[in-house]
């Protein structure tokens, strides 16, 4: 166990109250939890060791090297002073560094350091976080459900299906209705889900009116037991118009089947550019423009996301004035997982045949243009009364400044996006934050690193909490000690204005 702040003293005013028996009042969430020695709260994130709060997670500190796999203290280059981290590359995260709750504390770690010249005061808390949920992005073709449809864990409800956006499914998990406006079991079953997807866990998904899938970010899905391998490469349209050249003088004719939108290449404009002859193939759906057709079949986990399992139920018609025996079709889909070479024989009834090379050439390529299937997840929250009060004594200053891009925020280290509008409501790769960055408390609410780096000069004038600044290499000679130490990942900039 370490302890959250610098000394006993410091501990005891910002993280808990003894009481009578060596009992402490921990205060770090609405829980209130008495503690008796020895033993932790509800959360398991805070104990009692001999009549102090401690957390049972270390504070992680994300040190920065020079390459991968380097060491941080110059040893060929100046005169080491026992240092292990260097403070100028070491950024103190809010993972395991503590609440502000209730909201008069000033937050755990208010750091002190200096960038290019520049004095600079990172502000690092955690924040309890019922205002919170999952943006969850599933790169599939496959229907995986109806827009709206509820999303459960067992019975429970946890989320909705939202748009569909290129390529990809999109699914909203948790948000306050779940955690708190639902049963408490739905509440619990939520967070215990949330947390795991941040986490990086596996967790099975259900849709009403629709299929299961397995999510785990940077994982690919697994829908209805089947692992996905491919994003597609674009609608049917998309695919005829990139692959139309090289498929001149080798097929007559190509379909590509698609949920969106359906390509038929002799009507489409790259095949009227390349003067292509009308192949008179009639296709079903709701044509668009010329080559282009919508609703061709219901959604699904076949063809091109569409329900379709034989493929020849997508043509409509074929004109006896326009086509010609002989005639060469190709079938595929918008992955290349599905491709049918079928030749017209002379009753123009299409008969599937051996596929050409050059033909099979091409539909290969479409599955090499296709990036592969995975699920990302994103974490997003607002942050509200005791995260802004915790920061400085006028929240609503310390609002402007983050909307005007004056102060950085991030989360465990990692880039976030900030909403524009009102508020600071922010939205968060989990796979860019450090390993075991949230926890959850039994409001149920999710509990999340979360860091403001601005111009000292800017935080006091935001009405900043002065006296609780403290300088870097103070924090590093007492924390480092019992604090989790990880690399900087390189995929991250350097949240400290001035990267050194």
């Amino acid at each position: 166990m370490s302890p959250d702040a610098l000394s006993v003293a410091a501990r005891s005013k910002k993280f808990g109250a003894a009481e009578a028996d060596g009992i402490v009042r921990c205060d770090a969430c609405p829980v209130l939890c008495r503690i008796r020695p020895g033993r932790s709260g509800a959360c398991s994130r805070y104990a009692n060791e001999d009549g102090q709060l401690v957390r049972t997670d270390p504070v992680v500190l994300l040190e920065k090297t020079a390459e991968a796999g380097g060491r941080l203290v110059p040893f060929g280059e100046a005169e080491w002073d026992g240092r292990v981290l260097d403070p100028g590359r070491t950024f103190v995260t809010g993972i395991g560094a503590g609440t502000t709750y209730p909201d008069y504390k000033p937050a755990p770690f208010i750091v002190a350091s200096e960038h290019d010249g520049v004095e600079t005061v990172t502000v690092v808390t955690e924040g309890i976080f019922s205002y919170c949920g999952l943006k969850v992005k599933i790169d599939t073709d496959r229907h995986l459900g109806p827009e709206r449809a509820a999303v459960r864990v067992g019975a429970e409800e946890v989320g909705h299906v939202t748009t569909a956006e290129y390529g990809s499914q999109m699914l909203s998990i948790g948000g306050v209705r779940h955690l708190t406006g639902g049963s408490k079991k739905e509440g619990s079953v939520t967070c215990d889900a949330m947390l795991k997807l941040c986490a990086g866990e596996a967790v099975t998904l259900t849709i009403d009116g629709g299929h299961e899938v397995v999510v785990q970010a940077g994982r690919a899905p697994v829908v209805d037991g089947k692992p996905e391998s491919r994003m597609r490469v674009g609608c049917g349209s998309a695919t005829v118009g990139i692959f139309a050249r090289q498929w001149l003088g080798h097929a007559d004719e190509v379909i590509v089947v698609d949920d969106h939108i359906t390509g038929v290449l002799t009507e489409h404009q790259a095949g009227r550019v390349l003067d292509m002859r009308p192949a008179g193939i009639r296709v079903r759906g709701r044509r668009s423009t010329p080559g282009r057709y919508f609703q061709v079949a219901e959604p699904g986990i076949g063809w091109g996301g569409t329900d379709i399992e034989d493929p020849l139920t997508i043509i409509r018609a074929i004109d006896p004035a326009v086509a010609w025996p002989g005639l060469r079709l190709l079938l595929t889909s918008t992955t290349g997982e599905h491709a049918l070479w079928l030749v017209l024989d002379e009753n123009l009834t299409p008969v599937p045949a051996e596929m050409p090379e050059p033909v099979r050439r091409v539909v290969e390529r479409i599955g090499e243009n296709c990036e592969p299937s995975v699920c990302t997840v994103l974490f997003m929250a607002g942050a509200g009364g005791s995260l802004r009060a915790g920061v400085t004594e006028n929240p609503v200053l310390l609002t402007r400044s983050v909307a005007a891009g004056e102060t950085r925020v991030t989360m465990g280290g990692a880039p976030v996006t900030v909403w524009p509008g009102g508020g600071i409501t922010v939205m968060a790769d989990v796979q860019r934050l450090p390993r075991n960055a949230f926890g959850s408390v039994p409001t149920p609410a999710l509990v999340a690193p979360i860091e403001f780096t601005l111009p000292k000069d800017l935080y006091a004038r935001l009405g900043g909490h002065m006296d609780d600044v403290v300088g870097i290499g103070d924090i590093l000679r007492d924390v480092a000690p019992a604090a989790r130490i990880d690399p900087f990942p390189a995929v991250n900039p350097w949240p400290l204005r001035g990267d050194p």
